[in-house]
């Protein structure tokens, strides 16, 4: 291991009851550096960092900190301190006690306690603060209460969850700042836990995107937002446009029907890619023949410093679009985008690959349900076989008892012209699904399939 990697994070997996947390995590943290697990609700980011504070220990893995396994060591013996989202102030003792309070347990003298105090206070801008009743005080500086006693311990690591949440928006923009110049002036490793991407782009030396407990993504926050490695991260950090296309040949990919110069290479020929533009990459001109396509703007909202449209093309795709000019709408547009504007991702799947098994002549058994096909000649009753669905020809319906199988919808992505949904089946399978309707996160839905569209073929072919 490195000299400057203060955590290793080794395998680490963990499960509650049916509900794989986390899958496989595997981490490298260097000393003094900034990193933020971002990911949506549920992806596991913070049960990572329980693991890394010993309130929760791994099924499988290890954390390694200065080349010693922690798994096993309670939260009090281990080198880091915690700050809570919820702060865990005891509302019985002054700000002082507070920030005095894990010194105290340590049997630290007073002196030195006092120094260490008047620093902390210091650092978090709260001088004169000590005698404060802690319920008397602002969230904004319950929470610096609350970062001080943790670093009054002089921790090699600070794990903070999700610490400016309960903020309003100003104060949380503060305590941002305020964050990095604390991290700065300390030098000390802090893992930071939120699924606000503004934030994470902010504080961030590093930033780990997470998804159904598994990393997607480990770069710094340029790297992240100017080149995504699947669409997921593409459309979780920051607006994007992110749309169906085939990559031609190197440094050329076709999509919205148009085909574009650009920089990548090595997708091969004639291959199904994901292409990611960012809104403000896009440029807009009134001169139609200034354009590589045309349209017609939707939408066009004021938001401070831009505008930000939403521009049907001629060829029946929405693009989101921002400019520092406004373009009313039902004005038709030229619209260009630049070679190095353009984001080149490889698919990770063209179609659900399912396993299944011959039921009879005209049935599969999959996902826990029996589905009615066309079965090939050659095959058996109890033959195990590889089922093949188009995105688009897997039919969802309102209400669970419609379907042959029932589902609920984990991430909706628009890609220009429809929808692409990931939907994880009541026996786990997660099935995605290309549709013209409207469904939000979190909808509980019918699955069918029709038989013209179920493609059986042997295992492992």
């Amino acid at each position: 291991m490195a000299e400057n990697i203060i955590i290793d994070i080794e395998h680490v997996s963990k499960s509650f009851g049916d509900t794989h947390v986390l899958k496989d995590i595997n981490l490298w943290i260097k000393k003094g550096e900034f990193v933020t697990l971002l990911g949506p609700s549920g992806c596991g980011k913070t049960t990572l960092l329980r693991i890394i504070g010993g309130f929760v220990n791994p099924d499988e893995g290890r954390v390694m900190l200065g080349g010693k396994d922690l798994v096993g060591i309670p939260p009090y013996q281990r080198p880091l301190n915690t700050v809570f989202q919820r702060y865990a102030l005891f509302p019985h003792l002054n700000v002082y006690d507070n920030i005095a309070f894990g010194l105290k347990l340590q049997h630290v003298p007073q002196d030195e306690i006092d120094k260490t105090v008047r620093k902390m206070l210091k650092l978090v801008s709260l001088t004169d603060y000590e005698e404060r009743d802690v319920d008397s005080l602002s969230g904004g500086q319950q929470q610096r209460v609350a970062i001080a006693r943790a670093l009054a311990n002089r921790p090699q690591v600070l794990l903070l969850d999700e610490p400016l949440s309960a903020l309003d928006l100003k104060m949380r923009k503060d305590m941002q700042i305020e964050l990095k110049e604390m991290h700065k002036r300390l030098g000390i490793t802090f893992i930071y836990v939120t699924h606000d991407q503004e934030e994470a782009l902010t504080l961030s030396d590093t930033i780990v995107v997470m998804r159904e407990g598994a990393i997607q993504q480990i770069g710094t926050p340029t790297d992240i937002y100017n080149e995504p490695k699947n669409s997921f991260v593409a459309s979780f950090i920051g607006d994007s446009n992110i749309l169906n296309g085939t990559m031609i040949c190197d440094r050329k990919v076709r999509f919205i029907e148009h085909d574009f110069e650009c920089v990548d290479e090595g997708f091969g020929e004639d291959n199904p890619v994901d292409v990611v533009i960012r809104p403000e990459d896009i440029y807009l001109f009134t001169k139609t023949e200034a354009g590589q396509f045309t349209g017609t703007v939707k939408s066009c909202t004021f938001k401070g410093v831009h505008y930000e449209m939403f521009v049907d093309t001629d060829e029946g795709y929405e693009l989101q679009i921002q400019d520092y000019n406004a373009f009313e709408p039902g004005t038709h547009v030229g619209m260009l985008i630049k070679p190095q504007d353009i984001q080149v991702m490889r698919k990770s799947k063209v179609v659900n690959e399912i396993e299944g098994e011959i039921v009879d002549e005209s049935h599969v058994s999959m996902m826990d349900g029996v589905f009615e096909c066309k079965v090939p000649s050659g095959f058996a009753p109890g033959d195990k076989v590889e089922v093949r669905v188009a995105f688009d020809k897997v039919e969802l319906m309102d209400y669970q008892e419609e379907g042959v199988v029932a589902g609920e919808v984990k991430y909706v992505l628009y890609k220009g012209n429809h929808y692409h949904l990931g939907v994880q089946t009541d026996s786990g399978f997660y099935l995605r699904v290309d549709t013209q309707d409207v469904y939000d996160d979190g909808d509980l839905v019918g699955i069918n399939i029709a038989a013209k569209n179920i493609k059986i073929l042997p295992k492992n072919e």
